[in-house]
């Protein structure tokens, strides 16, 4: 069987096991285009409201011999496509060997069933498949894009929720005259109360620094589908079959107490993006926010939003074969969030040298990482150089599915020192290793870093 064999020229040098998914793909592909009778295929995720996504590609003979390395191939892809686009209903156009050992992956029972689940009932609401198709059959690219944000004027509140703290601005014609960030831990609570009464809290101290309130929006992490989360970390800990009554209707319900007042919520990530294509200008741009998971959003070349779900946490881009780190959520190996959130740094603490007390949580584990850097700790610059060794890589193959020539970086993890130093790593990698690449890393000051989302939501 054909293996894929290489160096990787730059490695991070507290995780020298990485295998960049963008190299990996880059040797499969000249593999492949060196076989004579190498076959093109068309992969396709469709969407319930039509939107189709399509990534065209060569792939080895669709033969017994190849399955296996075919299939990883197919099957990274795959789900990379369905976490950074959405999709109920995948097609394989030209394969259909590889197609078959997918459908079995992706199903009821198989190995990606948090996929099957998720991206079937619990976004779009019809069972998840696969399907084969000839490759002339494979259906064309159709994108669904709109233009939100950017709106300030009048009195509005935005809000930010993520993992460790929740962030709220009042804004008056652009201006922040409020801004706090309250700390708070929702992964795991059973009762949806703690998270609606910690929102309306928020919510109630930015609008009495207001005369009146116009607008609220809001930026949390997850699926949202018409203000109701579909799937979000935020919520996790409540049990599934609370889920639906309790968890869907949560900002319907708190926007009630508001009434009269347009409220919209957004994925975390897609006003991250939104704050870059605002504040430089810049479109073309991922937003990309290193917090206690990561967070995705996307700007087109023309500047607007489009319906992907861009939840790049869940995306791979390790491709290494020997003990991955693993998302405890979805079951899956070497996938964003083990890379580029507060997850990696808490990772590589200890191969770093750091002896931290074993029940420190993330939030406490960055901080301390931070405090080491500012006494400029050489074990915390070997981190920070680290994470920035993934993000270039990360970048490269974001590029792969993404037009993409801006990057902004923004969360607690690319906060103080360490942010230059992830940057500088993250460069190298990309003028070294893809020097055909033209994407430009852009950093905000601490303030927009830590609040920016929340007065950018309130632009909604």
């Amino acid at each position: 069987m054909k293996r894929i064999n290489f160096t990787s020229p730059i490695l991070p040098e507290l995780d020298p096991g990485f295998v960049p998914a963008a190299l990996w793909n880059r040797e499969y592909r000249k593999l492949a285009a060196a076989d004579p009778a190498a076959v093109k295929i068309a992969i396709t995720c469709e969407r319930s409201n039509g939107a189709v996504s399509r990534f065209d590609t060569v792939l080895l003979p669709d033969t017994q011999d190849n399955l296996d390395l075919n299939f990883r191939y197919v099957e990274r892809i795959v789900k990379f496509m369905l976490w950074a686009y959405g999709g109920c209903e995948v097609a394989i156009a030209g394969a259909p060997l590889v197609a078959a050992k997918l459908a079995e992956a992706y199903s009821a029972d198989g190995e990606r069933k948090f996929d099957f689940d998720v991206m079937g009932e619990r976004i779009y609401g019809r069972e998840f498949k696969v399907v084969s198709l000839p490759y002339a059959e494979a259906k064309q690219e159709k994108t669904i894009s709109m233009k939100l944000g950017g709106n300030f004027s009048g009195c509005r509140i935005g809000f930010d929720l993520g993992g460790s703290d929740r962030k709220c601005a009042a804004v008056i014609d652009g201006k922040a005259v409020h801004s706090e960030e309250v700390v708070w831990d929702p992964y795991f609570q059973k009762d949806v109360s703690y998270h609606r009464e910690g929102i309306l809290d928020s919510l109630r101290r930015a609008a009495a620094k207001m005369p009146r309130i116009d607008a609220i929006g809001g930026s949390a992490a997850g699926v949202y589908v018409e203000n109701q989360p579909r799937i979000a970390s935020l919520f996790r800990g409540i049990p599934e079959a609370d889920f639906k009554d309790k968890v869907r209707p949560i900002f319907l319900e708190i926007a009630k107490e508001f009434p009269g007042v347009p409220f919209v919520v957004l994925n975390d990530g897609e006003v991250t993006a939104l704050a870059g294509a605002i504040s430089l200008q810049k479109n073309s741009l991922i937003g990309l926010a290193m917090g206690t998971s990561e967070a995705v959003g996307y700007v087109t070349p023309e500047g607007n939003l489009t319906d992907y779900l861009n939840e790049l946490a869940f995306a791979p881009v390790d491709y290494r074969e020997a003990d991955p780190p693993c998302d405890e959520w979805s079951g899956d190996c070497g996938v964003g969030a083990s890379y580029l959130s507060q997850q990696a740094v808490g990772r590589l603490v200890k191969p770093a040298g750091f002896n931290f007390p074993a029940d420190a949580k993330l939030p406490e584990i960055l901080k301390m990482v931070q405090a080491a850097r500012a006494e400029n700790d050489e074990r915390a610059s070997k981190i920070y150089r680290s994470v920035g060794v993934y993000l270039g890589y990360a970048i490269a193959h974001y590029a792969d599915f993404y037009d993409l020539s801006n990057l902004l970086l923004l969360g607690r993890v690319s906060s103080g020192e360490g942010g230059s130093e992830i940057i500088n790593e993250a460069n190298r990698v990309l003028k070294e290793v893809f020097p055909e690449l033209s994407v430009e890393i852009h950093i905000p000051d601490e303030t927009f870093k830590r609040h920016g989302q929340a007065v950018i939501a309130a632009s909604l």
